[in-house]
This record gives C-alpha cells, sequence and structure tokens, in this order.
C-alpha cells in the first residue's frame, strides 16, 4: 500500500490525482447542500432574528447597529465551524468505514492529501459564508434599513475568510486523525471549537466585557479572525486588523506545519 510517507513527481497522474481528491471533498458537501448550507444559512438567521429583536434598539457598537454587527460575525462564525466540520468528518467517516484505503492506495503525497482536504473546508465555509451574508444582509436590510450594513474593505473579508476556513480544515484534520470513533470527534467539536467560536465577539464587542475577560478574549486565536472579519464591513474593530491578520496567519501556518507532520507520519491512518 501506497503510504503518505512518499512524494511522487509531478506528473500529470499526480494532479489528477489532487484533483480528483478534491473534487470528492467537493461533492461530498455539494450534494447535500439542504444540510450543509442551507441549514447552517437557516441557524444563523434565527440568531440573527432573535438577538437583533431583543437588542437592536438598545445596543451600538462601534457606531454600528447591533443588527448590522452581528451580520459579519455570524458569517464568519459560520464560515469556521462548517470549514471544520468537512474536513473532520470527511476523515472521520472514511476512518471508521474503512474506505481511507482507497485515498492512501493512489499515488498522492502527504501535501496533496492536505491541499486537497483544506482547499474543500475552506470553500465550504466560503459558500455558506456568502449565503449567510446574502440572506442576513437582505432581511436588515428590509428591516432595518438605516442599519448602515455594507462592505467599507472587500480585501480584508476575504483575506480572513480565507485564512480562517483553512486553519480550521487543517484543525478538522487533526481532529479526524486524532479521533477514533464519531462520539470522540464531538466532543473535539463541543469542548474545543464551538467554545472558541461563540466565545469570539460574535454576538459582542471585548470592550464591553470586563478588563480580566478583555484580556483572557485575546487568547482566543477565534476572536482575531471575527474581529479583523468585521473590520472589512465597518472600518471599525476592536484590536488592529494587521495585528489580528498576523495573529490568524501564523496561526494557520502553526496548525498547518503540525497537520503535515502528523499526515507525513500516516498518523492514525496506516494499519
Amino acid at each position: 500500500m501506497a503510504d503518505l510517507h512518499a512524494r511522487p513527481p509531478a506528473t500529470p497522474d499526480r494532479w489528477l490525482g489532487f484533483q480528483t481528491l478534491f473534487k470528492k471533498e467537493m461533492l461530498r458537501f455539494w450534494k447535500v447542500g439542504f444540510q450543509t448550507v442551507a441549514a447552517p444559512v437557516l441557524t444563523a438567521l434565527l440568531y440573527l432574528l432573535i438577538f437583533a429583536h431583543v437588542l437592536d434598539s438598545h445596543v451600538a457598537v462601534h457606531g454600528v447597529r447591533y443588527a448590522a454587527f452581528l451580520i459579519p460575525g455570524l458569517a464568519m462564525m459560520s464560515v469556521l465551524q462548517n470549514a471544520f466540520a468537512n474536513s473532520s468528518s470527511s476523515l472521520i467517516q472514511s476512518k471508521v468505514t474503512g474506505s481511507i484505503v482507497f485515498v492512501l492506495l493512489p499515488p498522492l503525497s502527504y501535501l496533496d492529501f492536505f491541499a486537497a482536504f483544506v482547499l474543500a473546508a475552506a470553500l465550504r465555509g466560503l459558500v455558506v459564508g456568502a449565503g449567510v451574508l446574502a440572506v442576513t444582509g437582505t432581511v436588515v436590510a428590509l428591516a432595518v434599513p438605516d442599519a448602515g450594513f455594507a462592505v467599507a474593505a472587500p480585501g480584508w473579508v476575504l483575506a480572513f475568510a480565507l485564512l480562517g476556513g483553512a486553519l480550521m480544515g487543517a484543525l478538522g484534520l487533526i481532529a479526524g486523525m486524532w479521533a477514533d470513533k464519531f462520539d470522540q470527534l464531538a466532543a473535539f467539536q463541543n469542548f474545543l471549537v464551538m467554545p472558541l467560536t461563540m466565545l469570539s465577539g460574535v454576538f459582542y464587542s471585548i470592550h464591553s466585557l470586563p478588563a480580566f475577560w478583555q484580556g483572557i478574549s485575546r487568547f482566543n486565536p477565534v476572536f482575531y479572525m471575527i474581529d479583523g472579519f468585521r473590520y472589512g464591513f465597518f472600518g471599525a474593530s476592536d484590536v488592529a486588523p494587521g495585528l489580528s491578520l498576523a495573529v490568524v496567519l501564523g496561526g494557520f501556518l502553526l496548525t498547518a506545519a503540525f497537520t503535515l507532520a502528523l499526515l507525513k507520519r500516516g498518523y492514525k491512518l496506516r494499519a
């Protein structure tokens, strides 16, 4: 059996293998788009309707109506959670069913394996995030015409969405390799990914927190993803966007390096 230690030469067959694996990962979520795309969009819309209804007339953040402030946070949270879900669920399902052997048999390097899974995960996150932005933005524009929701710096928006999705896609690979069964993966998501995303400033500015919790929030890497992404819409943020970008980029490089090291060893992938 070929293993992920090997790095085949850059032949057309090798690129065909990468493209095939990438297409498989894309089709895996696209074929069930009602579950993988529409459902997260609906969840984000429900968050918006509930929180905006309760708080919009009482809260403004960075001079922005609360309904508009929520939209980028909900979109980025959806990007991150769905990117993680795509790579982690795909890998654990392949391990549990035994179909991982059909991924290991072709002459794919661990770099091909990593790139196909992470790119597909990031793209799923982007598709879901775009859906959340379109639906929630339309609802707010109709319900609160003076909310002031707009895109101030699209380059920042795209940079944080891509890097954040790629980072969570790589983290999903780590979780998928580590977990031996679905409940272990669920524990990883419920006790790490969910708290990090929910407590990252999606629903609030950290300046509204006591000083102690502001300091704690700065140790949450997801905070910088949310805050930098939100800067792209309003031109205002809790920390400098350059700092947020540096933290997210550094986090991605460290996570990617660790993931590639595990893949090179074939950690829990090869018998």
